[in-house]
């Protein structure tokens, strides 16, 4: 079963670059040379590598080399943690795993390689955890649904996301086929979206398909609210009924849960993609992502007289100037200090949550030390 504390520490640095795979049939999921070499001290542990499509309740299902036939074959494996495995740390849809096939009772995950990327949001509540959503992403795919206006503070929220998981991000507006006005809309959320491409696209016409499969090599994850057509765009990529569709209601425009498990499905012409289920709630996780989807407000803060400007009632203040003569929106603005405050609460509740693990392993040590002759002083 997978240990969350056995899993190597591993160098970030390759020796052999060009070190051939000895997982040829997973080179169509993502496994690379430099994977192959990071792997090395597994497989000689007598591990193979997989990699994880999809996580259900402790288990989960994994592509491995087939070791008789040398074709990728799907396995279940035993993923329950072992210890006190937190939820960031557990395998994943998109992980690249270390399998043990003669493990007891059924095979088994028994550690995980580093992640190049993670898409972790808090979870729902008042919880301070983490939960990670995908890993080893190399694009966010931000689906928004043209057929109701799209929520601009939501897809900011997303761009946070996204910009956190060290990925890049694309938005794409689905259902084009329902507006008239989609290029106006696509310029209103570029503006939202700096640095960010923005594709319209109708996987009901085929619009844009063919710009957004170019758009998305490697591996995609799919992110965005129930009804806006992610699992209709996946088949539209995949080229096939790969997921199920349901419609939308017409009273809101608002989607059925379809798809309910994070789903690893590789596409004809490379690449794979990352089906999740619909989000309700995004609860950012913290780190530099907000900075980064607003970047222009960080751009104009540069300008303020002041380095630690809190844009209030500073002199020389370069971003209360912008919102003054309307070049920046006060609801961007808005939104963005709504997302500051979020991740100031998560940095707080981190650094809290550290502070109590911290008191409670000096109190369990300074116990076993009373028990063998005498207390500790601190």
């Amino acid at each position: 079963m997978f240990n969350a504390a056995s899993v190597p520490s591993f160098s970030s640095s390759f020796s052999s670059v060009g070190a051939p795979s000895d997982a040829p049939a997973l080179a169509g999921y993502g496994w690379t040379a430099e994977l192959a070499e990071l792997f090395v001290p597994l497989a000689e542990a007598g591990l193979l590598p997989a990699r994880i499509v999809r996580v259900d309740r402790g288990q989960c299902d994994a592509v491995i080399t087939d070791p008789e036939t040398g074709e990728p074959r799907t396995v279940r494996l035993d993923t329950r943690p072992v210890g006190d495995a937190d939820m960031i740390n557990c395998p994943c849809t998109g992980d690249w795993a270390a399998v043990d096939l003669n493990a007891r009772p059924m095979a088994a995950v028994a550690a995980l390689l580093p992640r190049s990327t993670a898409i972790i949001r808090k979870v729902a509540g008042k919880r301070s955890d983490g939960q990670v959503l995908a890993a080893n992403v190399d694009t966010v795919l931000i689906a928004s649904s043209l057929a109701a206006d799209p929520d601009l503070g939501r897809i900011e929220r997303f761009l946070a996301l996204a910009w956190e998981s060290g990925a890049e991000p694309l938005v794409v507006l689905t259902k084009a086929d329902l507006v008239d006005d989609a290029e106006f809309i696509r310029a209103d959320v570029e503006a939202v979206a700096p640095g960010v491409t923005v594709l319209v696209v109708s996987a009901e016409t085929g619009e844009g398909i063919d710009v957004l499969r170019a758009c998305t090599p490697g591996t995609t994850a799919v992110i965005g609210q129930s009804g806006v057509g992610k699992s209709t765009l996946t088949n539209a990529l995949a080229g096939a009924e790969v997921m199920t569709v349901q419609e939308a209601r017409e009273v809101d425009q608002k989607g059925r849960h379809t798809t309910t498990t994070r789903e690893l499905i590789p596409l004809p012409g490379g690449g794979v993609l990352i089906d999740t289920p619909g989000l309700r709630e995004v609860g950012l996780y913290g780190g530099e992502g907000v900075d980064l989807a607003f970047a222009d407000i960080a751009e104009l803060a540069e300008e303020c007289r002041f380095h630690d400007c809190n844009h209030t009632s500073e002199p020389g203040c370069a971003v209360r100037a912008a919102l003054a003569d309307g070049t920046l929106p006060q609801r961007r603005m808005d939104s963005y200090l709504k997302l500051q405050r979020e991740n100031e609460w998560i940095a707080s509740r981190s650094d809290a949550r550290l502070a109590s693990e911290r008191l409670k392993k000096w109190k369990t040590i300074n116990k076993s030390m009373r028990a063998a002759g005498g207390p500790v002083k601190r």
